[in-house]
């Protein structure tokens, strides 16, 4: 860190209250020469950086040049160790290219799984330790320190959810214990192989009644670089309450709510960590996108600047995960997209500057 918190605050304080007496432009410089900053970025439609994404009507193009309005420090991909089913899926250094060519970082979603849903007992996290699949977790590991630029690499991650991923602590023969020691497995290897430029993200989804607490499943400091954690307002009327991103966040006990104090839970666990925010959106109202693009203006210009000051990175889960009626996309409403790239203008998110960054750990910037 450049500068002391007390005075990277004043000076987020300062550029935020003259910006608004002013109305004055800020250059994301500003921001960047005095060393603050959030990354922030967007899981877009599902689909990877491949180079017509980058293009005009591609999908990185309209969401960066019509939704957003500015450009982002992160692009977030998934990719899962089997696909199509039967074939490995190696390193996809274009991808990976694309990224760090428009001047953003890459942030890979690893998963060791093949197509299909939790009932995978090939994929068991005990197989992983074995050994079974060292000699590709061994060929990836070296590609990536031969691409020879930082990413982040969020592997397994909402590991202590009940739900779809044959990594779960709690499916596929699964125990936290087993997903500890997978992990660890599959770190040691990237150590081996010199693979540095990697900085590791452990991602579990906020806890609810239903997900194991978070200290059975943390690898431990020296296996983790960065924590995640993926939230959601899902509101439904007949189930779900609306949720602020602070009370999905940081639990909403007036509500009939699910969240607990996630935000606590996490930075208990693994004090001193930087917290990316991995997955988070919110679903429409129904009310022509007036409460959505409310929850978007809490969220980037009060909550996260304001109350957690672990929160490094964000990244928008752009996408409706294949059904129509999570409408997490940000431009479901002029409304909702509109207080999206308000919210995202503040000088405090950083764009994409980062096409020289040093081929080391990504560190946190303020």
């Amino acid at each position: 860190m450049n500068i002391n918190r007390k005075a990277s605050t004043f000076i987020r304080l300062a550029v935020t209250l003259f910006a608004i007496a002013s109305m004055t432009v800020f250059l994301q410089k500003d921001v960047d020469a005095a060393g603050g900053g959030i990354y922030w970025g967007a899981h877009i439609a599902g689909k990877p950086p491949d180079t017509v994404s980058f293009q005009p009507g591609g999908l990185i193009y309209s969401f960066e040049t019509l939704s957003a309005k500015k450009k982002m420090s992160i692009i977030a991909w998934g990719a899962p160790w089997e696909y199509p089913a039967g074939t490995m899926l190696k390193f996809q250094k274009l991808y990976f290219d694309n990224v760090r060519n428009h001047g953003s970082i890459p942030l890979l979603d690893w998963s060791s799984m093949a197509p299909g849903g939790a009932a995978q007992p090939k994929y068991k996290l005990t197989n992983i330790t074995r050994g079974d699949f060292d000699a590709f977790i061994t060929q990836w590991a070296t590609d990536a320190k031969n691409w020879a630029h930082p990413l982040f690499l969020r592997f397994d991650w909402e590991m202590n959810g009940n739900w779809q991923f044959p990594w779960s602590s709690q499916l596929n023969g699964n125990k936290p214990a087993d997903y500890i020691a997978a992990w660890r497995h599959v770190h040691d290897i990237f150590m081996r192989v010199g693979a540095n430029n990697v900085t590791w993200v452990w991602a579990p989804n906020i806890s609810t009644w239903n997900t194991i607490p978070l200290a059975q499943l943390y690898p431990g400091a020296s296996y983790v670089d960065w924590v995640g954690l993926d939230g959601y307002n899902f509101y439904t009327k007949q189930a779900m309450p609306w949720e602020t991103f602070s009370q999905i966040y940081s639990g909403a006990p007036t509500l009939v709510s699910n969240s607990k104090d996630s935000y606590t839970e996490i930075t208990n666990v693994a004090p001193g960590k930087p917290l990316m925010i991995t997955e988070f959106a919110s679903v429409e109202f129904g009310d022509g996108g007036t409460k959505k693009a409310q929850w978007i203006t809490d969220a980037l210009s009060s909550a996260i600047p304001n109350r957690y000051p672990a929160i490094k990175a964000i990244v928008y889960f752009n996408w409706n995960a294949g059904n129509p009626a999570l409408t997490w996309p940000v431009g479901t409403s002029v409304a909702s997209k509109n207080a999206f790239a308000t919210g995202i203008a503040n000088p405090l998110y950083l764009a994409n500057i980062f096409n020289t960054l040093a081929n080391v750990k990504i560190a946190a910037r303020r």
